[in-house]
Protein backbone atom coordinates (compact mmCIF):
# COMPACT_ATOMS: atom_id res chain seq x y z
CA UNK A 1 0.00 0.00 0.00
CA UNK A 2 2.71 2.64 0.99
CA UNK A 3 3.99 2.03 -2.64
CA UNK A 4 1.36 2.34 -4.34
CA UNK A 5 0.38 5.77 -2.39
CA UNK A 6 4.15 6.88 -2.85
CA UNK A 7 3.47 6.20 -6.67
CA UNK A 8 0.13 8.13 -6.71
CA UNK A 9 1.90 10.97 -5.18
CA UNK A 10 4.79 10.73 -7.90
CA UNK A 11 2.24 11.28 -10.66
CA UNK A 12 0.33 13.43 -9.66
CA UNK A 13 -0.07 16.57 -12.22
CA UNK A 14 -1.85 19.05 -10.71
CA UNK A 15 -0.34 20.38 -7.87
CA UNK A 16 0.02 23.76 -6.25
CA UNK A 17 3.24 24.58 -7.51
CA UNK A 18 1.67 23.58 -11.05
CA UNK A 19 -1.11 26.37 -10.70
CA UNK A 20 1.70 28.69 -9.57
CA UNK A 21 3.67 28.60 -12.47
CA UNK A 22 0.34 28.22 -14.91
CA UNK A 23 -0.88 32.13 -13.64
CA UNK A 24 2.60 33.53 -14.01
CA UNK A 25 2.32 31.75 -17.54
CA UNK A 26 -0.82 32.98 -18.27
CA UNK A 27 -0.31 36.75 -17.14
CA UNK A 28 3.05 36.47 -19.45
CA UNK A 29 0.74 36.30 -22.33
CA UNK A 30 -1.91 38.02 -21.40
CA UNK A 31 0.28 41.49 -21.12
CA UNK A 32 2.60 40.20 -24.50
CA UNK A 33 -0.49 39.66 -26.73
CA UNK A 34 -2.20 42.92 -25.78
CA UNK A 35 1.18 44.81 -27.08
CA UNK A 36 1.81 42.58 -30.23
CA UNK A 37 -1.47 42.59 -32.06
CA UNK A 38 -1.70 46.40 -31.45
CA UNK A 39 1.53 47.60 -31.73
CA UNK A 40 1.32 47.45 -35.48
CA UNK A 41 -1.41 49.70 -35.89
CA UNK A 42 0.52 52.38 -33.00
CA UNK A 43 3.93 52.24 -35.36
CA UNK A 44 1.81 53.00 -38.56
CA UNK A 45 0.07 56.13 -36.37
CA UNK A 46 3.47 56.98 -35.47
CA UNK A 47 4.56 57.13 -39.67
CA UNK A 48 5.88 53.56 -40.02
CA UNK A 49 5.33 51.54 -42.75
CA UNK A 50 3.50 47.79 -42.81
CA UNK A 51 7.06 46.42 -43.61
CA UNK A 52 8.03 48.57 -40.31
CA UNK A 53 4.75 47.49 -38.33
CA UNK A 54 6.26 43.87 -38.23
CA UNK A 55 9.36 44.15 -37.24
CA UNK A 56 8.12 45.13 -33.72
CA UNK A 57 7.02 41.28 -33.66
CA UNK A 58 10.16 39.85 -36.15
CA UNK A 59 12.62 41.86 -33.64
CA UNK A 60 11.25 40.66 -30.42
CA UNK A 61 11.40 37.11 -31.63
CA UNK A 62 15.09 37.47 -33.72
CA UNK A 63 16.16 38.60 -30.14
CA UNK A 64 14.82 35.93 -28.37
CA UNK A 65 15.86 33.30 -30.86
CA UNK A 66 19.33 34.29 -30.92
CA UNK A 67 19.70 34.94 -27.19
CA UNK A 68 17.57 31.51 -26.19
CA UNK A 69 20.49 29.26 -25.99
CA UNK A 70 22.47 31.38 -24.03
CA UNK A 71 19.52 32.43 -21.25
CA UNK A 72 18.23 28.70 -21.52
CA UNK A 73 21.72 27.38 -19.99
CA UNK A 74 22.02 30.73 -17.72
CA UNK A 75 18.50 29.33 -16.42
CA UNK A 76 20.33 25.61 -15.45
CA UNK A 77 23.36 27.21 -14.02
CA UNK A 78 21.66 30.46 -12.00
CA UNK A 79 17.98 28.96 -11.44
CA UNK A 80 15.15 28.94 -13.79
CA UNK A 81 12.96 31.07 -10.68
CA UNK A 82 15.80 33.51 -10.54
CA UNK A 83 15.64 34.33 -13.90
CA UNK A 84 11.96 34.53 -14.43
CA UNK A 85 11.66 36.87 -11.58
CA UNK A 86 14.60 39.14 -13.57
CA UNK A 87 12.69 38.47 -16.23
CA UNK A 88 9.33 40.05 -14.85
CA UNK A 89 10.67 43.32 -13.44
CA UNK A 90 12.92 43.38 -17.04
CA UNK A 91 9.46 43.51 -18.89
CA UNK A 92 7.65 45.82 -16.64
CA UNK A 93 10.69 48.65 -17.14
CA UNK A 94 9.99 48.10 -21.38
CA UNK A 95 6.28 48.16 -20.82
CA UNK A 96 6.56 51.74 -19.41
CA UNK A 97 8.96 52.39 -22.03
CA UNK A 98 7.51 51.90 -24.83
CA UNK A 99 4.30 54.18 -23.32
CA UNK A 100 6.75 57.46 -23.44
CA UNK A 101 8.82 57.28 -26.00
CA UNK A 102 7.72 59.37 -28.95
CA UNK A 103 9.04 57.54 -32.10
CA UNK A 104 8.22 53.97 -33.77
CA UNK A 105 12.17 53.83 -34.28
CA UNK A 106 13.01 53.81 -30.39
CA UNK A 107 10.47 51.16 -29.73
CA UNK A 108 11.98 48.89 -32.57
CA UNK A 109 15.20 49.65 -30.74
CA UNK A 110 13.73 49.03 -27.34
CA UNK A 111 12.37 45.80 -27.96
CA UNK A 112 15.70 44.17 -29.03
CA UNK A 113 16.81 44.45 -26.04
CA UNK A 114 13.03 43.26 -24.67
CA UNK A 115 13.41 39.98 -26.72
CA UNK A 116 16.58 38.66 -24.69
CA UNK A 117 14.73 38.84 -21.41
CA UNK A 118 11.81 37.27 -23.07
CA UNK A 119 13.46 33.97 -24.27
CA UNK A 120 14.96 33.99 -20.45
CA UNK A 121 10.99 34.18 -19.15
CA UNK A 122 10.12 31.39 -22.22
CA UNK A 123 13.17 29.04 -21.59
CA UNK A 124 13.11 29.04 -17.74
CA UNK A 125 9.33 28.84 -17.69
CA UNK A 126 8.97 25.58 -19.93
CA UNK A 127 12.01 24.21 -18.38
CA UNK A 128 10.67 24.66 -14.86
CA UNK A 129 7.15 22.96 -15.67
CA UNK A 130 9.16 20.48 -17.18
CA UNK A 131 10.93 19.63 -14.25
CA UNK A 132 7.80 19.45 -11.79
CA UNK A 133 5.46 17.46 -14.25
CA UNK A 134 5.45 13.53 -13.96
CA UNK A 135 7.63 11.74 -16.79
CA UNK A 136 4.70 9.16 -17.72
CA UNK A 137 2.12 12.03 -17.85
CA UNK A 138 4.36 14.64 -19.84
CA UNK A 139 2.57 15.51 -22.89
CA UNK A 140 -0.25 15.86 -21.34
CA UNK A 141 1.14 17.91 -18.77
CA UNK A 142 2.81 20.21 -21.51
CA UNK A 143 -0.58 20.35 -23.11
CA UNK A 144 -2.20 21.68 -20.11
CA UNK A 145 0.24 24.27 -18.96
CA UNK A 146 0.42 25.25 -22.32
CA UNK A 147 -3.53 26.24 -22.09
CA UNK A 148 -1.79 29.31 -19.93
CA UNK A 149 -0.45 30.41 -23.29
CA UNK A 150 -3.71 29.70 -25.22
CA UNK A 151 -6.26 31.17 -23.00
CA UNK A 152 -4.60 34.01 -22.56
CA UNK A 153 -4.50 34.77 -26.38
CA UNK A 154 -7.98 34.19 -26.63
CA UNK A 155 -8.41 37.11 -24.13
CA UNK A 156 -5.63 39.37 -24.29
CA UNK A 157 -6.36 40.41 -28.19
CA UNK A 158 -9.90 41.71 -27.65
CA UNK A 159 -8.77 43.84 -24.30
CA UNK A 160 -5.71 45.09 -25.65
CA UNK A 161 -7.55 46.56 -29.05
CA UNK A 162 -10.51 47.49 -26.36
CA UNK A 163 -8.05 49.36 -24.32
CA UNK A 164 -6.33 50.65 -27.54
CA UNK A 165 -9.26 51.93 -29.51
CA UNK A 166 -10.35 53.86 -26.39
CA UNK A 167 -7.41 54.81 -23.83
CA UNK A 168 -5.00 54.98 -26.61
CA UNK A 169 -1.71 53.67 -26.63
CA UNK A 170 -0.40 54.99 -23.43
CA UNK A 171 -3.19 53.38 -21.07
CA UNK A 172 -1.87 49.71 -22.97
CA UNK A 173 1.67 49.74 -21.73
CA UNK A 174 0.33 51.20 -17.91
CA UNK A 175 -1.97 47.98 -17.85
CA UNK A 176 0.73 45.78 -19.52
CA UNK A 177 3.25 47.00 -17.44
CA UNK A 178 0.92 46.54 -14.04
CA UNK A 179 0.36 42.84 -14.88
CA UNK A 180 4.39 42.24 -15.03
CA UNK A 181 4.80 43.60 -11.94
CA UNK A 182 2.28 41.09 -10.76
CA UNK A 183 4.27 38.04 -12.89
CA UNK A 184 7.60 39.67 -10.41
CA UNK A 185 5.23 38.24 -7.46
CA UNK A 186 4.74 35.36 -8.67
CA UNK A 187 7.93 34.50 -9.52
CA UNK A 188 9.21 35.40 -6.28
CA UNK A 189 6.74 33.12 -4.30
CA UNK A 190 8.02 30.20 -6.55
CA UNK A 191 9.68 27.95 -4.50
CA UNK A 192 13.91 27.93 -5.86
CA UNK A 193 14.71 24.74 -8.13
CA UNK A 194 17.94 22.74 -8.68
CA UNK A 195 20.94 25.03 -9.60
CA UNK A 196 23.33 22.84 -11.81
CA UNK A 197 26.70 25.19 -11.98
CA UNK A 198 29.41 22.44 -11.63
CA UNK A 199 31.27 24.90 -13.79
CA UNK A 200 32.91 28.13 -13.13
CA UNK A 201 32.79 28.88 -17.30
CA UNK A 202 30.28 28.13 -19.92
CA UNK A 203 31.70 26.44 -23.02
CA UNK A 204 29.83 26.50 -26.34
CA UNK A 205 28.97 23.07 -25.86
CA UNK A 206 26.92 24.05 -22.76
CA UNK A 207 25.31 26.54 -23.91
CA UNK A 208 23.83 25.90 -27.57
CA UNK A 209 22.29 21.85 -28.05
CA UNK A 210 23.37 22.56 -31.95
CA UNK A 211 21.60 18.94 -32.79
CA UNK A 212 18.39 20.47 -31.16
CA UNK A 213 18.86 23.21 -33.70
CA UNK A 214 18.81 20.91 -36.72
CA UNK A 215 15.74 19.49 -35.02
CA UNK A 216 13.94 22.88 -34.59
CA UNK A 217 14.11 23.52 -38.25
CA UNK A 218 10.93 21.92 -38.44
CA UNK A 219 9.89 24.51 -36.45
CA UNK A 220 11.05 27.30 -38.51
CA UNK A 221 9.38 25.98 -41.20
CA UNK A 222 5.62 26.28 -39.96
CA UNK A 223 5.82 28.89 -36.88
CA UNK A 224 6.84 31.17 -39.97
CA UNK A 225 3.04 31.47 -40.61
CA UNK A 226 1.77 32.03 -37.04
CA UNK A 227 4.30 35.02 -37.06
CA UNK A 228 2.72 36.29 -39.71
CA UNK A 229 -1.01 35.39 -38.73
CA UNK A 230 -0.23 37.27 -34.93
CA UNK A 231 0.89 40.33 -36.12
CA UNK A 232 -1.46 40.70 -39.37
CA UNK A 233 -4.58 38.70 -38.97
CA UNK A 234 -6.48 41.66 -37.35
CA UNK A 235 -5.02 44.31 -39.96
CA UNK A 236 -5.88 41.49 -43.01
CA UNK A 237 -9.92 41.39 -40.99
CA UNK A 238 -9.95 45.26 -41.32
CA UNK A 239 -9.04 44.77 -44.46
CA UNK A 240 -11.63 42.24 -45.84
CA UNK A 241 -14.22 43.88 -43.57
CA UNK A 242 -14.62 40.93 -41.49
CA UNK A 243 -15.42 41.37 -37.60
CA UNK A 244 -14.61 41.32 -34.99
CA UNK A 245 -10.90 41.51 -35.83
CA UNK A 246 -9.70 39.85 -32.92
CA UNK A 247 -12.31 36.78 -34.04
CA UNK A 248 -9.51 34.82 -35.20
CA UNK A 249 -7.56 34.22 -32.15
CA UNK A 250 -10.22 33.54 -30.07
CA UNK A 251 -11.55 30.83 -32.33
CA UNK A 252 -8.07 29.81 -32.52
CA UNK A 253 -8.07 29.68 -28.64
CA UNK A 254 -11.08 27.30 -27.94
CA UNK A 255 -9.49 24.86 -31.25
CA UNK A 256 -6.88 24.24 -29.19
CA UNK A 257 -8.62 24.20 -25.50
CA UNK A 258 -11.25 21.83 -27.09
CA UNK A 259 -8.50 19.41 -28.41
CA UNK A 260 -5.08 19.38 -26.89
CA UNK A 261 -6.23 17.38 -23.67
CA UNK A 262 -7.30 14.51 -25.28
CA UNK A 263 -4.08 14.79 -28.30
CA UNK A 264 -1.64 14.66 -25.26
CA UNK A 265 -3.35 11.91 -23.03
CA UNK A 266 -3.17 9.58 -26.93
CA UNK A 267 0.19 11.08 -27.35
CA UNK A 268 1.52 8.95 -24.19
CA UNK A 269 0.09 6.46 -24.95
CA UNK A 270 0.76 5.68 -28.52
CA UNK A 271 3.93 7.63 -28.45
CA UNK A 272 4.58 11.57 -29.62
CA UNK A 273 6.05 10.65 -32.78
CA UNK A 274 3.06 8.83 -34.42
CA UNK A 275 0.69 12.29 -34.28
CA UNK A 276 3.13 15.10 -35.26
CA UNK A 277 2.53 14.58 -38.82
CA UNK A 278 -0.79 14.52 -38.96
CA UNK A 279 -0.76 17.82 -36.89
CA UNK A 280 1.60 19.45 -39.27
CA UNK A 281 -0.95 18.90 -41.87
CA UNK A 282 -3.75 20.43 -39.83
CA UNK A 283 -1.19 23.75 -39.97
CA UNK A 284 -0.62 23.97 -43.88
CA UNK A 285 -4.86 23.63 -44.55
CA UNK A 286 -5.65 26.16 -42.07
CA UNK A 287 -3.02 28.59 -43.35
CA UNK A 288 -3.87 27.59 -47.23
CA UNK A 289 -7.95 28.57 -46.17
CA UNK A 290 -6.73 31.69 -44.76
CA UNK A 291 -5.58 32.96 -48.31
CA UNK A 292 -8.93 32.68 -49.78
CA UNK A 293 -10.68 33.63 -46.43
CA UNK A 294 -13.58 36.52 -47.26
CA UNK A 295 -15.62 35.77 -44.87
CA UNK A 296 -16.24 35.32 -40.97
CA UNK A 297 -16.89 31.74 -41.45
CA UNK A 298 -13.90 30.69 -43.66
CA UNK A 299 -11.48 32.94 -41.02
CA UNK A 300 -13.19 30.76 -38.17
CA UNK A 301 -12.74 27.72 -40.46
CA UNK A 302 -9.03 28.70 -41.02
CA UNK A 303 -8.27 29.78 -37.32
CA UNK A 304 -9.93 25.94 -36.21
CA UNK A 305 -7.18 24.14 -38.29
CA UNK A 306 -4.64 25.54 -37.26
CA UNK A 307 -5.27 25.85 -34.11
CA UNK A 308 -5.52 21.88 -33.47
CA UNK A 309 -2.44 21.61 -35.22
CA UNK A 310 -0.60 24.36 -34.18
CA UNK A 311 -1.41 24.03 -30.65
CA UNK A 312 -0.65 20.60 -30.86
CA UNK A 313 3.15 19.87 -32.41
CA UNK A 314 4.97 21.91 -30.51
CA UNK A 315 4.40 20.13 -27.00
CA UNK A 316 4.49 16.78 -28.51
CA UNK A 317 8.00 17.34 -30.05
CA UNK A 318 8.90 18.54 -26.40
CA UNK A 319 7.43 15.45 -24.97
CA UNK A 320 9.17 13.58 -27.58
CA UNK A 321 12.80 15.13 -26.32
CA UNK A 322 12.31 15.04 -22.78
CA UNK A 323 11.73 11.78 -22.86
CA UNK A 324 15.56 11.22 -23.42
CA UNK A 325 17.36 14.91 -22.06
CA UNK A 326 18.44 14.82 -19.16
CA UNK A 327 17.45 17.16 -16.11
CA UNK A 328 20.22 19.51 -15.90
CA UNK A 329 20.32 20.04 -19.84
CA UNK A 330 16.51 20.95 -20.16
CA UNK A 331 17.21 24.86 -20.20
CA UNK A 332 19.59 24.73 -22.90
CA UNK A 333 17.41 22.32 -24.91
CA UNK A 334 14.10 24.81 -24.64
CA UNK A 335 16.66 27.84 -25.03
CA UNK A 336 17.67 25.75 -28.56
CA UNK A 337 13.94 25.02 -29.02
CA UNK A 338 12.92 28.55 -28.97
CA UNK A 339 15.67 29.81 -30.63
CA UNK A 340 14.11 27.88 -34.13
CA UNK A 341 10.52 28.67 -33.07
CA UNK A 342 10.78 32.55 -32.48
CA UNK A 343 13.37 32.62 -35.91
CA UNK A 344 10.37 31.47 -37.61
CA UNK A 345 8.03 33.58 -36.18
CA UNK A 346 10.07 36.61 -36.50
CA UNK A 347 10.67 35.92 -40.32
CA UNK A 348 7.07 35.37 -41.06
CA UNK A 349 6.09 38.43 -39.41
CA UNK A 350 8.55 40.51 -41.00
CA UNK A 351 8.36 39.26 -44.28
CA UNK A 352 4.26 38.87 -44.60
CA UNK A 353 4.26 42.51 -43.49
CA UNK A 354 6.61 42.88 -46.66
CA UNK A 355 5.05 40.79 -48.95
CA UNK A 356 1.48 41.80 -48.04
CA UNK A 357 2.39 45.63 -48.84
CA UNK A 358 3.49 44.26 -52.46
CA UNK A 359 1.59 41.64 -53.27
CA UNK A 360 -1.11 41.40 -50.84
CA UNK A 361 -2.26 39.69 -47.72
CA UNK A 362 -3.76 36.40 -49.61
CA UNK A 363 -0.44 35.50 -51.67
CA UNK A 364 1.54 36.71 -48.58
CA UNK A 365 0.11 33.74 -46.47
CA UNK A 366 0.27 31.54 -49.46
CA UNK A 367 3.86 31.62 -49.23
CA UNK A 368 3.29 30.54 -45.12
CA UNK A 369 1.44 27.66 -46.36
CA UNK A 370 4.21 26.51 -48.62
CA UNK A 371 7.01 26.91 -45.76
CA UNK A 372 4.35 25.39 -43.29
CA UNK A 373 3.90 22.20 -45.72
CA UNK A 374 8.08 21.44 -46.22
CA UNK A 375 7.83 20.90 -42.35
CA UNK A 376 6.53 17.43 -43.23
CA UNK A 377 9.04 16.14 -45.36
CA UNK A 378 11.51 17.74 -43.12
CA UNK A 379 10.08 15.96 -40.32
CA UNK A 380 9.90 12.62 -41.71
CA UNK A 381 13.73 13.09 -42.72
CA UNK A 382 14.65 13.39 -39.32
CA UNK A 383 12.28 10.49 -38.25
CA UNK A 384 14.26 8.13 -40.37
CA UNK A 385 17.08 9.30 -39.72
CA UNK A 386 16.30 8.88 -36.17
CA UNK A 387 18.08 11.99 -35.49
CA UNK A 388 15.92 13.34 -32.64
CA UNK A 389 16.43 10.30 -30.52
CA UNK A 390 20.21 10.19 -31.35
CA UNK A 391 20.35 13.73 -30.70
CA UNK A 392 18.74 12.98 -27.56
CA UNK A 393 21.38 10.27 -26.78
CA UNK A 394 24.60 12.94 -27.35
CA UNK A 395 23.89 13.94 -23.50
CA UNK A 396 22.30 11.17 -22.13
Amino acid sequence: MANSSSTSRAERLFTPRFFVLWSYNFIVFLSAFQLIPTAPFHILSLGGSGTEAGLFLGFLTYASAFSAPITGALGDRYGKRNLLLVAAIALTVFSLLYAIVPSYRIILALVLIHGVFWSCLLSSSAAYMTDIIPAARRAEGLGYSGFAAILAVAVAPWVGLWVFDRGGWMWLCLESALLNVIMAVIAWRLPKDTVHAARRSLRTSDVIEWRVLVIGGMLFLYSFSYGGITSFVALYAEHLGVTPRAMYFTALSLAIVSTRPFIGRYADRVGPSRIIVPCLVLVVLGVAILTIADSRAMFVLSAALFGVGFGSVYPLLVAYLMHHMPEHRRGATFGALIAAFDTGIGTGSIAIGWMSERVGFSRAFAVAAILASLSIPYYLYLEKRKWITSASAQRA
